[in-house]
């Protein structure tokens, strides 16, 4: 199993949080893991992105030159990743902000009202969770109950009041692919 990921949105969209999360709860169910991300001028507005490496195989390099999954939450990264995922691949949409279309037939594409749900659940700041809990659905690479506990890990002490919030968004992702 290898799962090559890039996670791209405008900078404060969570994507880099998203990687993190997949990189942390990989290590825990014993994966061998890498998360890259870009930080760079994109971080005013533009494509902040990470690529993530999960595999059951010690991983070479966190570098790949295709993915086998993208995660795009907004409109500048599908167009720009998209032409990259594998054929057989997997593209998530946060369709609460992105209005095209994977345009590719060889791709699986899954559309998250993320953006909407997280409104819905009560702070628009967790639509990362929600569409982190639809890549973990769909995917099937993690346990649901590992990301959860690694949610629980970020929000100790005085964050704690946000856990239920976090885990409410994530399991509503979930939903959105089963």
């Amino acid at each position: 199993m290898k799962k090559e990921v890039i996670i791209s949105g405008f900078g404060g969209q969570g994507g880099l949080a998203i990687g993190k999360n997949l990189v942390e709860a990989g290590l825990a169910e014993g994966l061998n893991v890498t998360w890259a991300p870009s930080y760079g001028p994109e971080m005013r507005g533009g494509t902040a992105n990470c690529s993530v490496v999960l595999s059951d195989k010690p991983v070479g390099s966190p570098v790949f030159n295709h993915s086998t999954e993208l995660i795009a939450l907004n409109e500048p990264s599908l167009a720009k990743f998209e032409a990259g995922v594998l054929p057989g691949g997997t593209v998530f949409v946060n369709s609460s902000v992105v209005t095209d279309k994977v345009s590719r037939d060889d791709l699986t594409a899954y559309y998250i009202p993320c953006s909407k749900i997280a409104e819905e659940v009560g702070n628009s700041k967790v639509a990362n969770m929600v569409m982190l809990g639809a890549y973990v659905a769909a995917t099937g690479v993690l346990k649901p109950e590992t990301i959860e506990a690694m949610i629980a890990e970020m929000f100790a002490g005085a964050k704690a009041k946000f856990i239920p919030l976090n885990i409410e968004a994530f399991r509503r992702g979930m939903a959105c692919v089963k």
